[in-house]
């Protein structure tokens, strides 16, 4: 954009205008209730880091330094056992994501594990088949989630005698979370926890179609420490699971039901707390089982609030065992809400194999670093959950890093800003963009984007200094602002006819000459535009300055909105036509439509630029109001049957029918 030397004002600070985001929940009535938040917040040890799709483990897997996975590492996505493979057993952090099911040959093979691995699947599909997850001693910091393991079983082998096929296998191992997984009709053991494997968690997994589920020992030491929550066991007959030496092992809200019924009066069994192991039990369902839960003389096991239905058999209870609170806090459902909390919420889930969350600072140390972790050509939803502060960088996603969220987790808009203060002469204006998006299919919640470049400090020939530029399609902004003075806000498209779309929603957007401008198209509903004053009495600057495509009818749509200006009266234009380079074709188009007008506004509101008349360009309002909202020969309006063509959805619908505006 050309540069206009005229100075605004400093001023004293910036006035931000909140909008309160709603969360999502899902609603189990009597039952309890169950979070579907959108962003996880940061990692503690208090009863909120329990909810039902964090992506913070809980319990034993927190303590003694936690566990986070691949966190800090690239994002892969795998389709084949090869892929896996590599990734799995990669010296550096990754999280892998399962695509659909992978086969695994030769059949019963293993997947090495090694460190700093986080390994999920992506939506509800994600399947090893024929093969098992084997962790080897001194792995550590792993995370499995949202899997289905099964059918290595081999026909025959019921007691699993002759192979050695598990779903998920770890030797002398420390800080491993296994959350939603569906481990099911494998040849041996489904879970198995060996030889002095410390800090796990075991939560929310469904346990069925098998003899041997879950065991934990092989070992005549005493060490491990293991939270078990949540979990299904159904068509299983043992080791429900059997834990031998455990120092802690924790148990509370788990259901058993469908036990394999074929006689055994030892070996049909619930919960075992054996050798010098110490259990707790709390408020789990038992439902049709033999020996629901059964102690070693030389072992100890608690049990409170459980509830036993159509059970036979052992309920041993003795000793003191210890208390789990003094380790961590949980939330703890009550027993009666077991069946079906469990059987909804265990295993796999859409909600959690959506989309990846990379938190900044926690694992990524700054934005860019969390974007440069997606993949080139990501197809899968990520998310960059970035904590409260001010991130002083520049932050570019490229073409190739579609479906990208960057939301910030406080509890306002203005708690987590990305600003820097580069102008125009110091790269031109693209360079000058604090955040630029070239990425399609990106989206920005509850953030600030700031270019404090101070233009009334210096004499630059070129102060343009842009807080945002975007050049992708079917571009998102929920509840964010975006700051800065001439050129604050660009919306612009690959090429002159190429049509990229920009939602703007809830939204603060602050400046003074052309603050808004580009040739996508964009709507920007519901939102607060604040035009700052630059000192002058007659001319303070254009909120617009639109340069869309001759071709394109939908450039500028600003809908439902309030413009406010602390510029003396009739001291502001609504927008100039821009000809980037003389560009004829460059034919702007603005519609200001059910929009609050300031005083500051002219009465005569658009202008020449560059030799092109506004009167050439599609500049019209519809409805405005307010001091200077006025009809006039100078003010075009738009006529009734041509405001019905011109609605939200008609900008942004394009050819593949986007309706951003239809979600909350």
């Amino acid at each position: 954009m050309p540069h206009v030397p005229s100075k605004r004002l400093p001023r004293a600070g910036v006035v931000l205008v909140a909008v309160t985001g709603q969360v999502a929940a899902l609603g189990l009535g009597a039952l309890g209730e169950a979070k579907a938040a959108t962003v996880t917040p940061p990692a503690s040890s208090s009863a909120a880091a329990a909810d039902r799709w964090t992506d913070q483990p809980h319990g034993f897997a927190t303590l003694a330094g936690g566990t986070t996975g691949g966190a800090g590492g690239k994002v892969v996505t795998v389709t084949d056992q090869a892929s896996l493979a590599r990734y799995a057993a990669a010296p550096e952090p990754y999280i892998i994501r399962v695509k659909g099911a992978i086969a695994v040959a030769p059949f019963g093979s293993d997947i090495v594990v090694g460190s700093n691995k986080t390994i999920v699947g992506v939506g509800d599909t994600g399947e090893i088949v024929h093969g098992e997850l084997h962790l080897n001693p001194g792995t550590h910091n792993v995370i499995i989630r949202n899997l289905t393991i099964r059918d290595s079983y081999v026909e025959g082998d019921w007691d699993g005698k002759t192979t050695d096929f598990d779903a998920i296998q770890m030797d002398t191992v420390d800080h491993v979370w296994i959350d939603h997984n569906r481990l099911t009709h494998m040849g041996d053991g489904l879970l198995d926890i060996r030889k002095d494997s410390q800090y796990i968690t075991v939560s929310y997994n469904r346990f069925s179609n098998h003899n041997k589920a879950f065991g934990i020992g092989w070992t005549t030491d005493v060490k491990t420490q293991i939270t078990i929550d949540h979990n299904w066991f159904s068509g299983t007959k043992q080791r429900n699971p059997s834990a031998d030496n455990c120092a802690y092992a924790h148990l509370y809200d788990n259901y058993l039901s469908g036990q394999v019924a074929d006689g055994d009066p030892v070996w049909t069994y619930g919960n075992w707390s054996r050798g010098r192991t110490k259990m707790v039990i709390e408020n789990s369902y038992y439902d049709g089982v033999q020996h629901p839960y059964q102690a070693d003389a030389t072992a100890e096991l608690v049990q409170r609030g459980s509830i036993l239905r159509n059970t036979t058999g052992r309920t041993d209870a003795w000793g003191t065992a210890f208390d789990p609170r003094d380790f961590y806090d949980y939330r703890l459902d009550p027993a009666a809400a077991v069946p079906a909390l469990v059987t909804r919420f265990s295993g796999p889930q859409k909600q959690i194999g959506d989309s990846v969350t990379l938190p900044v600072p926690g694992a990524y140390p700054t934005v860019q670093a969390a974007v440069d972790a997606v993949p080139d050509g990501n197809d899968l939803p990520v998310t960059i959950a970035i904590a409260p502060g001010t991130y002083r960088e520049k932050v570019y996603v490229p073409a190739g890093k579609p479906y990208v969220t960057l939301v910030g987790t406080g509890d306002r808009r203005s708690d987590t800003v990305i600003v820097h203060d580069t102008p125009a002469a110091y790269g031109g204006s693209t360079g000058s963009a604090t955040v630029r998006i070239a990425a399609n299919d990106t989206t920005a919640r509850h953030l600030t984007f700031s270019n404090d470049f101070d233009e009334a400090a210096v004499e630059l020939n070129g102060e343009q200094a842009l807080a945002m530029k975007t050049t992708g399609d079917r571009i998102v902004f929920e509840d964010t602002a975006f700051l800065g003075n001439q050129d604050t806000l660009m919306t612009d498209s690959p090429k002159l006819t190429t049509i990229s779309r920009v939602y703007v929603r809830d939204s603060l957007i602050e400046g003074d000459v052309d603050f808004l401008y580009g040739r996508a198209t964009t709507v920007i509903e519901r939102s607060v535009i604040r035009a700052l004053s630059r000192g002058s009495t007659t001319n303070n600057g254009y909120v617009t300055a639109a340069s869309t495509w001759s071709g394109n009818p939908y450039g500028f749509l600003i809908t439902g909105s309030k413009i406010v200006s602390d510029a003396p009266a009739e001291s502001f234009h609504l927008g100039r036509p821009w000809h980037p380079g003389g560009e004829p074709e460059a034919v702007g188009q603005v519609l200001i439509r059910d929009t609050e007008l300031p005083a500051a506004i002219k009465s005569a509101p658009w202008t020449d630029m560059s030799g092109f008349s506004w009167k050439d360009a599609r500049f019209t309002e519809y409805h405005t109001y307010g001091p200077g909202a006025a009809v006039t020969a100078d003010r075009p309006q738009m006529s009734d049957a041509d405001a019905r063509m011109h609605t939200v959805a008609d900008y942004l619908r394009g050819t593949d029918g986007w309706a951003p505006f239809a979600r909350r």
